[in-house]
């Protein structure tokens, strides 16, 4: 997950609304809203308009929650536009990017030997926590970095699991939560450090804070592990938020070999109220691929 791709395209409860729209002021949408808090992205509806305007349609759309993982990079004014088109159509904001790796560098190394790297991590963070407060979002994704091939993995794992459990410290009165992001390394990101949902289980627990929690995004596990549903059980207890996206291709249900509709099911059965981030591209261009999109969503929410 980087910036650069996400241009294609981010377990928190409904945040809260930003002060002073009633609920009789907010619009309410066309469409049957779906059951789970499916959240679109800037990208998903590009036909419609700008960011608000895609904002507007998801709604219309049924639609009850947003993610941009670019949100940190935009202006005040941008962040609080966005926050006020969401609190008026009752919608939930979802993740953004609060620290991202230089990708192009495999950087930073926050198991490595020099710290400058870890303190920069928890400087992100620091700046983040006003983000969260103007986009009223209580989830913001961490990528813990890169492998030091130069160092053992398990003194790695414990100085990851020390500055986690530093940022948690920094987040946690704030009522808000990090979700740290387990990517693939056989397709998408060699060398990355954290690749499982289960090795993002292990750090959580190790911080052992309400603000150190894991963001499973599917597309990732199915590559790297697969098992999806065992895996979303055994780690339960330490996920904060989900992404979907099919394997092969990044793209909407339906189109690659993962069973959504199963996914769902279960999570409907876990009672599960959060965000779930459509952190995937569109398979058909257009305003076609935008109606396949609403209709895959409509297919595996209707289990």
């Amino acid at each position: 997950m980087t910036l650069s791709r996400r241009t294609l395209l981010g377990a928190a409860a409904a945040a809260p609304l930003v002060p002073g729209i009633a609920a009789g002021q907010r619009r309410s949408s066309n469409a049957a809203r779906f059951s789970l808090a499916y959240a679109p992205h800037e990208g998903s509806f590009a036909s419609r308009g700008g960011r608000i305007e895609q904002i507007a349609y998801a709604a219309d759309q049924g639609f009850t929650a947003w993610e941009d993982n670019e949100a940190a990079t935009r202006s005040v004014a941008e962040q609080e536009q966005m926050a006020r088109a969401l609190a008026q159509r009752g919608m939930t904001m979802g993740v953004f990017v609060a620290s991202m790796p230089k990708w192009s560098q495999s950087r930073p190394l926050l198991g490595a030997n020099d710290g400058a790297e870890r303190e920069a991590l928890l400087a992100d963070i620091r700046a983040s926590l006003d983000v969260a407060k103007r986009l009223n979002a209580t989830r913001m994704t961490v990528v813990t970095g890169f492998m030091d091939p130069k160092l053992p993995v398990d003194i790695q794992t414990a100085r990851v699991i020390d500055v986690m459990r530093r940022a948690g410290d920094i987040v946690a009165p704030s009522g808000a939560a990090m979700v740290m992001e387990p990517l693939n390394t056989r397709t998408n990101h060699p060398g990355v450090y954290m690749q499982t949902v289960s090795q993002g289980y292990a750090v959580a627990r190790g911080a052992n804070s309400p603000a150190v929690k894991v963001l499973a995004d599917l597309y990732h596990e199915q590559i790297q592990s697969g098992n999806l549903i065992a895996t979303l059980e055994t780690c339960w207890s330490e996920i904060g938020y989900i992404q979907f996206g099919d394997n092969p291709g990044r793209n909407e249900p339906s189109t690659g070999e993962i069973n959504f509709a199963s996914i769902v099911k279960w999570l409907k059965a876990k009672r599960y109220t959060g965000v779930i981030g459509m952190e995937h591209g569109n398979s058909i261009a257009g305003r076609a691929g935008e109606d396949r999109l609403i209709a895959a969503y409509r297919e595996i929410d209707a289990t």
